[in-house]
C-alpha cells in the first residue's frame, strides 16, 4: 500500500473587503503572475483591470455570428421566394426586402443571442463539475461575503513560499494550500 502526498495545484488567499482584494489583485498582477484569478460575491468594478485581463474576444464572435446569420437570413428569403417557392402576395413583388425584415431581423438576434449564450460556456470552461477550491471550507463563503485570489503551482512565478509571502504582504486573513 502506498501513500502519495496530493500534489499541490496552488494557493488559496482570502480578503475581506472589495478595496483589499483590488489592490491585491493588483499586487499580484504587478508581480508578474499569469495563472491566477479572483472570485468576489458580487462583480467588483474595475477589478478585471487590476487583474490586467485582456478585453474578451466574445464581441467579435457575436459580431461575425449576427452578420453569418443576418446574410443566411436574407438569403435564404431570396432564394426561397425567388426560385424555390414563388409566391406572389397581394402583388407585391417577389423581391420585397420590408416583406423579409422581421424574419431577417430575428434570425440575426438569434444567433447572436445563442453565440453569447454558447461562446461564454465555452470561453470559460463552463460547466467545471471540479475544482480544487471547491475543496477548502473556507472557499465557501465566496458566494456571501468573501473574496479570494487564487494562484496556480503552474504558473512559472509560482514558488509556494515567495507566493504565500507575497499574497500575506497583500492583506490576506487567510492563506491555503489548494491540493489537486
Amino acid at each position: 500500500m502506498s501513500t502519495t502526498t496530493p500534489k499541490t495545484w496552488g494557493l488559496l488567499a482570502q480578503y475581506e473587503s472589495p478595496r483589499e482584494i483590488y489592490k491585491a489583485c493588483e499586487k499580484v498582477r504587478d508581480a508578474g503572475y499569469k495563472k491566477w484569478d479572483a472570485c468576489t460575491p458580487f462583480p467588483v468594478h474595475g477589478l478585471d483591470k487590476a487583474m490586467g485581463a485582456p478585453p474578451s474576444t466574445l464581441p467579435w464572435y457575436v459580431l461575425v455570428i449576427g452578420i453569418c446569420g443576418s446574410i443566411f437570413a436574407l438569403s435564404f428569403e431570396i432564394w426561397s421566394m425567388q426560385s424555390d417557392y414563388p409566391f406572389i402576395l397581394a402583388g407585391k413583388p417577389l423581391l420585397s426586402i420590408p416583406a423579409y425584415v422581421p424574419v431577417w431581423y430575428e434570425f440575426t438576434v438569434l444567433s447572436s443571442c445563442l453565440t453569447v449564450f454558447f461562446g461564454n460556456w465555452f470561453l470559460n470552461r463552463l460547466p467545471q463539475y471540479h475544482h480544487p477550491a471547491f475543496q477548502s471550507k473556507a472557499f465557501e463563503r465566496v458566494t456571501d461575503d468573501k473574496f479570494f485570489i487564487l494562484i496556480e503551482a503552474k504558473d512559472a512565478r509560482f514558488d509556494a513560499d515567495k507566493t504565500r509571502a507575497l499574497l500575506k504582504g497583500t492583506g490576506a486573513s487567510h492563506i491555503e494550500e489548494l491540493g489537486d
